[in-house]
């Protein structure tokens, strides 16, 4: 297979695995292959990967507010994570739900994780993410930028960012997007 096309089933797969498990917030820069993409929070159902993110806080209550925007956004792009809660992990998820649970019996959607390397809290409700997609382990996409937002309490991904790795799936066009997506990307 070649890079390229690897590089498009990856790009679906992070797609995929975003629309199962939710999007990320608005205002996030837009993803590429090789730097920006969404960012996201969301409780997780399953053991955070491996290494630990890094936090820059400033404030009261930023280091744990770090730790659950991590915790959240690894839980949303994991396949082990219910439709259901991938859906409260995303700012407006039941815009989404449809798409995250056909997404959800992809084969590598099933694969895809993400891994918090750093956090910046930069307010209440919002924070900025930095990640990987890992494809079976293996980091796919690297130093992705997204945005977390607090909603009710709960830390979620952006719909900026999880639209922007759907375009990213769609080779770069908007049309086809759900209605959601067109006044965030």
């Amino acid at each position: 297979m070649t890079h390229h096309r690897r590089l498009s089933h990856t790009l679906g797969a992070v797609a995929l695995a975003a629309l199962a498990a939710s999007a990320a917030a608005c205002g996030s820069s837009g993803p590429s292959a090789s730097s920006s993409s969404p960012a996201t929070t969301a409780p997780a159902s399953t053991p955070p990967m491996t290494s630990p993110a890094t936090t820059s806080t400033s404030g009261t209550g930023s280091a744990a507010a770090a730790a659950a925007v991590s915790k959240n956004w690894e839980a949303f792009f994991n396949a082990k994570t219910p439709v259901s809660k991938r859906v409260t992990l995303l700012q407006d998820g039941p815009q989404f739900q449809s798409i995250i649970s056909s997404q959800a019996g992809s084969g590598l959607a099933a694969e895809a994780t993400a891994k918090v390397t750093h956090v910046t809290v930069n307010s209440p409700t919002q924070a900025t993410v930095n990640y990987e997609i890992l494809i079976a382990g293996t980091p796919e996409l690297k130093n992705q930028t997204g945005t977390a937002v607090n909603e009710g309490g709960t830390w979620k991904v952006g719909v900026s960012s999880f639209c922007g790795l759907l375009v990213l799936e769609n080779a770069g066009k908007t049309s086809g997007l759900p209605a959601a997506c067109k006044s965030s990307t």
